[in-house]
This record gives C-alpha cells, sequence and structure tokens, in this order.
C-alpha cells in the first residue's frame, strides 16, 4: 500500500483530499484505500471518524521527552545520555518536536473534517471542536504562535502564516466558550468523550496560558521575576476552573483516585481511553507503554518477574525530597516495595501473583508473606527505623531458588545521600553502604518507579501492553489551575483554600500563608521561595509523571530558574540559549515546516534557535 507521509502542516492541509489505509487516519479500521475522495470518506459514518480524531491523540499523550525532560524533576541514568530535550540541544531538524507539530495537525485536520462533513450542529462537530482545541492548546504550549486554521482544506494551497499568538487564544476561547454554552454536549462523561465539565477545563487551562503568555512580561529569565499588566485572563482561568471542579470535593483517596481498579472515577474529568479487551489487533502492542516509562532497569522481565522499566525519567533527589512523610501521595505515586518472582525458578509461571504485580493481584495476608526484592523508604525514615523494619521483615528478605537480580533496601537521606542494604542468605541485612544520589543512580539502578499508570493484567512483556486509560484533565489539576489563577489575579487567600484543599486529601496541614511553606528539599544559597514556587511544588507532587512539568515551567516563567537549580544537565543559564544569548523559551519550529509552509520562512523561528 502507498504511504503519504505528511510532515508539515502545508503538506497535510494541501493533501487533505488524499486518505491512505497506511496512515495513523486510518488505524482504527482501515477504512478507505489509498487516493479516495474526502467527500465519499467523510460522508460514510461522523461516529467512526471522531473515534479516529481521538485515537490521534495517543501519540501527543504519551509523549515524554517534549512534556518532562528540561525540568527540575526527571533525569535518565545507568549512563544513558542526557537527550536534546534535558541539555536543551534541540534543533529545528529533531524529529520528535516533527513528529508532535505535524501530529498535533493531523489531529486538526481530521477535527475539521468531522465538523464540515458531520455539520457544524451535530454531537461528533462538538466533539471534535473540543479535541481540536485540545491539540491547539498543546502546539501554543510548545511553540507559541502557530497557524491557526478551523476549517477543512481540500486544496492544493500551501500558504498557512502563523497567527499571533494573542489572536490564536483569543479564538480558542470564544470558540470554547461558545462550545460550553450553546452545545447539546453532557454535563459530565466519565468514558473518554467531550462534556461541557472537559471544555471548561480547557477554557481554565488557556486562559491561565493566555494571562501568562499575553498578559504578563518577563523581567529577568535567571531570577524568574515578571510584571503583570493586566489580570483578566486569570480571573476567567479562575472562573472556568470552578466551573470545571463542578462542586466536587477531594473526598477520594489520592491511591484510590489512581487505582487501576476504579478508572472513570467522579475526579476524572477526561481521558484518552484504551481496552485491551475490545483491541482488533494484537494486544501484546495495542496499548501504550507509560508504566514502562518512569522508572529504573531490575533485569530481564521474562527472567525476573518485575515490571520492565529503562531507566530513563526517574525522580531527581528534589522530585523525591519533594513529599513530605505525612504526604499520602508518595506511596501512591511510587511503588516502595517490589515483590520477587515465583519461589520455582520460573518467573512465568505465576506471572501477575508474584514479582512486581503481585502487589496489586494478592491479598495483603499473602502479600505478608512474599518474598521482597527491592524496599524504597521514604527519606524521613531514620536508619535506625529502617532497619528496625528490616529485621521485622527478615524471612521475606531470605534467599531462594529465583532471587530477583537485585535484593536490596535504599533510603534517601536529606543530605542527598542514599544508604543501601543488601542482605545475606537467612535475609538478615548486610551493613549499609553509602552514596550521593547521583553516584547512586548513575551505577545501579532506581528509586522506585511510577504506579498511576500500572495495569495489572500487563503481559509478561517490555511494553505497549498497558491498557490503562490517560487521564489528561481531572478535578485536582483544576483545583491546583484554580490556586494559581487567584494568586495571579490578586486574591491569595482563594489561592490558599485551593491549594490547602488539595493538601487536606494528602494528608498535609493548611499553609496559613505562602511564606509559611517550608520545602524538604535543600537548594542554593540563592534560590529563594516565592509564592508562585509553593504552587509549583503542589503541582509537582500532586501531578507527578502526568507529563505537564515543562509546560508549567514555562508558562511561569521559571523555566531558566528551575533548570539552572534543579536541572543535572544545566549548569548556567547560557546552556539554555543559543550563541546570541536567545532563550529557548519554546520548542523550534521544525525545518520541514518551514520548507514546505510558503507562509513562513527561516525569519518565524522562535528565538534560541
Amino acid at each position: 500500500m502507498k504511504t503519504y507521509i505528511y510532515k508539515s502542516i502545508a503538506m497535510m492541509f494541501a493533501a487533505g483530499a488524499l486518505m491512505t489505509s497506511c496512515s495513523d487516519f486510518l488505524d482504527a479500521e482501515n477504512k478507505t484505500a489509498a487516493g479516495q475522495e474526502a467527500d465519499e470518506y467523510f460522508s460514510k459514518s461522523p461516529n467512526e471518524l471522531l473515534v479516529t480524531v481521538y485515537s490521534n491523540l495517543k501519540s501527543l499523550v504519551t509523549q515524554v521527552d517534549i512534556h518532562d525532560h528540561g525540568t527540575d524533576l526527571y533525569f535518565n541514568t545507568r549512563g544513558h545520555a542526557a537527550g536534546s530535550f534535558n541539555d536543551y540541544s534541540l534543533t529545528p531538524e529533531n524529529g520528535t518536536v516533527q513528529s508532535y507539530y505535524s501530529q498535533c495537525y493531523n489531529v486538526i485536520r481530521l477535527a475539521n473534517g468531522v465538523i464540515q462533513y458531520a455539520g457544524e450542529e451535530s454531537q461528533e462537530a462538538y466533539e471534535a471542536r473540543f479535541v481540536r482545541g485540545y491539540a491547539y492548546y498543546l502546539l501554543t504550549q510548545q511553540f507559541g504562535s502557530v497557524p491557526y486554521i478551523t476549517a477543512y482544506i481540500n486544496s492544493a494551497e500551501r500558504e498557512y502564516p502563523r497567527t499571533p499568538l494573542d489572536e490564536v487564544y483569543a479564538s480558542m476561547i470564544e470558540d470554547l466558550t461558545d462550545l460550553y454554552n450553546n452545545s447539546s454536549l453532557a454535563a459530565q462523561d466519565h468514558t473518554g468523550h467531550a462534556s461541557k465539565q472537559a471544555v471548561a477545563a480547557l477554557l481554565a487551562k488557556v486562559c491561565l496560558a493566555a494571562g501568562w503568555d499575553v498578559q504578563t512580561s518577563l523581567q529577568n529569565a535567571e531570577q524568574g521575576t515578571y510584571s503583570v499588566s493586566n489580570t483578566g485572563y486569570f480571573s476567567d482561568a479562575a472562573a472556568w476552573a470552578e466551573k470545571a471542579i463542578n462542586g466536587v470535593q477531594l473526598t477520594m483517596s489520592f491511591a484510590d483516585k489512581w487505582s487501576p481498579y476504579k478508572e472513570g472515577n467522579a475526579e476524572e474529568i477526561w481521558s484518552v481511553q484504551y481496552d485491551r479487551a475490545s483491541y482488533p489487533g494484537d494486544v501484546s502492542s495495542g496499548g501504550h507503554s507509560l508504566q514502562n516509562t518512569y522508572g529504573g532497569y531490575f533485569g530481564n522481565v521474562t527472567e525476573f518477574g518485575l515490571k520492565y522499566t529503562n531507566s530513563d525519567n526517574q525522580p531527581t533527589a528534589k522530585a523525591i525530597m519533594l513529599f513530605d512523610k505525612a504526604d499520602k501521595r508518595y506511596e501512591a505515586t511510587f511503588m516502595t516495595t517490589y515483590y520477587n518472582s515465583s519461589k520455582d525458578g520460573s518467573a512465568a509461571a505465576d506471572w501477575g501473583t508474584s514479582g512486581y504485580y503481585a502487589y496489586y493481584n494478592l491479598d495483603a495476608a499473602k502479600l505478608a508473606s512474599q518474598p521482597i526484592a527491592i524496599k524504597f523508604y521514604h527519606p524521613a525514615t531514620t536508619q535506625a527505623e529502617v532497619e528496625a523494619d528490616l529485621k521485622a521483615h527478615q524471612a521475606q528478605y531470605a534467599k531462594y531458588t529465583n532471587r530477583a537480580k537485585v535484593q536490596k533496601a535504599v533510603r534517601l537521606d536529606d543530605s542527598n545521600n542514599v544508604l543501601e542494604y543488601t542482605f545475606n542468605d537467612d535475609g538478615s541485612f548486610k551493613a549499609a553502604k553509602k552514596t550521593t544520589y547521583t553516584e547512586y543512580m548513575e551505577t545501579t539502578d532506581a528509586f522506585g518507579s511510577v504506579k498511576k499508570f500500572d495495569d495489572p493484567e500487563s503481559a509478561q512483556l517490555t511494553g505497549n501492553n498497558d491498557y490503562r486509560d490517560i487521564v489528561i484533565l481531572h478535578v485536582s489539576d483544576m483545583y491546583l489551575v484554580a490556586a494559581e489563577a487567584y494568586l495571579m489575579a490578586g486574591n491569595a487567600q482563594n489561592a490558599l483554600t485551593k491549594l490547602n484543599a488539595v493538601r487536606n486529601r494528602a494528608g498535609l496541614a493548611n499553609l496559613a500563608s505562602f511564606s509559611a511553606y517550608v520545602p524538604e528539599y535543600s537548594t542554593s544559597a540563592t534560590f529563594t521561595i516565592k509564592d508562585i514556587d509553593v504552587i509549583l511544588d503542589e503541582r509537582a507532587r500532586e501531578l507527578y509523571a502526568e507529563r505537564q512539568r515543562w509546560t508549567d515551567l514555562r508558562r511561569t516563567k521559571q523555566l531558566v530558574r528551575y533548570n539552572v537549580e534543579f536541572n543535572n544537565y544545566i549548569s548556567k543559564a547560557a546552556d539554555m540559549a543559543n550563541v546570541a544569548g536567545e532563550y529557548k523559551w519554546l520548542r523550534p519550529i521544525p525545518q520541514e515546516e518551514i520548507s514546505s509552509n510558503t507562509g513562513i520562512n527561516d525569519t518565524d523561528q522562535n528565538p534560541g534557535y
């Protein structure tokens, strides 16, 4: 089959009349042959086309490099290279950036087609408008000003100039506000469809971004200082966040919120859906791999029975130290106990009920006797407490036939040193080895992997067998969006109320003021905690591994400041700039877009590239 690869917006819209059976556009059901006319294709089944629009989001929402790298929370370990997103060596030729940009516009093109051919007042069109708005939100957060196109283009047109960012935001807000007020979307939906609650949540994020990008000016990049000229967008963001919250209180535990057995709960606003049972192809490769993305490598998954992760996107020392000992999100975010694989020497024999996933598939009584491979202790746990616990569980550390490749217990202290315990055959521990956190992470394995995306029904594979729904918008995020918006609008008390609601659910006490916040992690003498840092720290804890961190730091104008202070690959602000001293606040416009879009040339490239 002939494949057309749409490498730029100009090429995508110019070739809008042609659909190909080998493209992502047709992943769902191979519904058309190469060269089929758009009119014929789009008129067949608007609902099937809408499914395709949603499906094409999957490659965007699972993208980790562009969303989380180059921040304060993650780094690659075990000798793995930093990568161009972490060390800010990106170029306009970067394949990930090109793919992301093109895929956003592919979603927009498909959504515009649904709107045109299903009819603007159809349910399919309403949902397509929401997805289109989300794709434009992603584009603006990564690239700033972009061509804003809301009509399905079925011609050879190749001229699409960048629309000024303030106009893009204004158009997005106008369209989404109309969608909220005048559509027949359901009030709420927990099955992956757009709803009015989801529209309100997206509007809250768009208005918040507009407030920072349009009505706030950077004063000093290294200090992260700024001035606000108008608070209108911030006030709007707070109002839309309140509509998205819709009175939902944070009464569900954080662990339950992210439990694989409680998907579609009351806090979920919108998610990208996966379903193992109804997947039409090879289920071993039809899912995603987010459960395999954040954590260390513990040996061959088929031999040792521990979840596969590759040592990238691991928590920095700051990320670990962010969590107070009383913070329930620590245990709910990180897997702190890895159970060993089956005793008979065959990890596959009891896959799912021994090894990593035993945590989910065995009851508490059985887990109490399950052999332990690795235990990670909270940093605030004292050495005496660690050793007392190891003695109490000595039998679970005793050697047996199929001991995992790694068997140890680890604790990070408040000086960023690691105590690492190994064991004798009878399960008694040996004297602790002390190393720095950086040295430990570079030479060994990990400090716990993320649990938020774990799928207990996974096959014994290295990836793409995760069928958990990917939550994109949820209620506690809206609490923090509201807190940030209130803070920027000048209402610190409302901001604290929202912030404290999130903290209370996590088991933390109220903050009486922003200045009362004292972080657990260490900083240099020149890094002074500001009010916006309190919000960002709370977002780091609540939204860890949700692929929002780079956007959060860019939006709030703290990107340079945080990278210099916390990014292992950045030593000075100049590392994030080009030779002309321009900071890389945005991603580069892909070179292929510049080459093929006659409405854009090299002078339109983002600063820093």
